[in-house]
């Protein structure tokens, strides 16, 4: 598929079919393709949790929703046969950037926030989910990038054994589109034109 293709194909999908798993040299290509994001100073401190089996997807969206009963939203999402969590490391940046070829090695709090006004650990690992979005666009899958709400944080935590070092930027959902998979209705506020959104020299 032609990437200017893949781009204009790229949306977000809210229901699977169950019954097709994603075929694993897929998955492996998903993963690759993630870590070829770039990375400030080319740190690379992402990780990601892979959940693919029947349990590691219900006890998911046991300890990230809600009581009561799932949703239309939940009960299409639930169906998807495979969940990458990207997870982002702020350690692994201060530690690569008190390196000597960058030399940051205060660590104060004050000084952290001056130098990364804008937390790029968190930027890196969501431009590597970007990549796995448009990878399942290239291999004919559907997928969708949602977060995990913050009071679930802990549980989710605790139900995966993830450290302190590292926290969830979201989760990609990946499989085939299902029957029910339908068009989002916020697409009717219609997609703002390049001349809406570019400003040339000067705002």
């Amino acid at each position: 598929m032609e990437f200017a293709d893949v781009v204009r194909r790229r949306r977000m999908v809210r229901d699977y079919d169950p019954d097709r798993p994603v075929p694993a040299e897929v998955r492996e290509r998903l993963l690759a393709h993630a870590i070829r994001a770039p990375s400030a100073g080319f740190t690379q401190g992402w990780a990601f949790l892979v959940l693919e089996s029947a349990e590691e997807r219900d006890l998911f969206w046991s300890v990230t929703a809600g009581p009561g009963a799932p949703d239309a939203w939940l009960t299409r999402m639930r169906r998807a046969p495979l969940l990458v969590v990207p997870l982002s490391s702020k350690d692994a940046y201060l530690d690569r950037y008190a390196e000597p070829d960058k030399g940051w090695t205060d660590r104060d709090p004050a000084a952290v926030a001056a130098r990364w006004p804008v937390p790029y650990w968190d930027v890196d690992a969501g431009m590597a989910a970007l990549m796995m979005l448009l990878t399942a666009v290239d291999e004919g899958l559907g997928a969708c990038l949602f977060g995990i709400p913050g009071e679930r944080v802990d549980a989710f935590r605790a139900a995966f054994g993830i450290p302190p070092s590292h926290r969830p930027v979201g989760v990609v959902s990946v499989g085939y589109p299902g029957d029910g998979d339908r068009r989002s209705p916020s697409l009717k506020r219609g997609r703002r034109g390049v001349d809406e959104v570019v400003h040339r020299g000067r705002w």
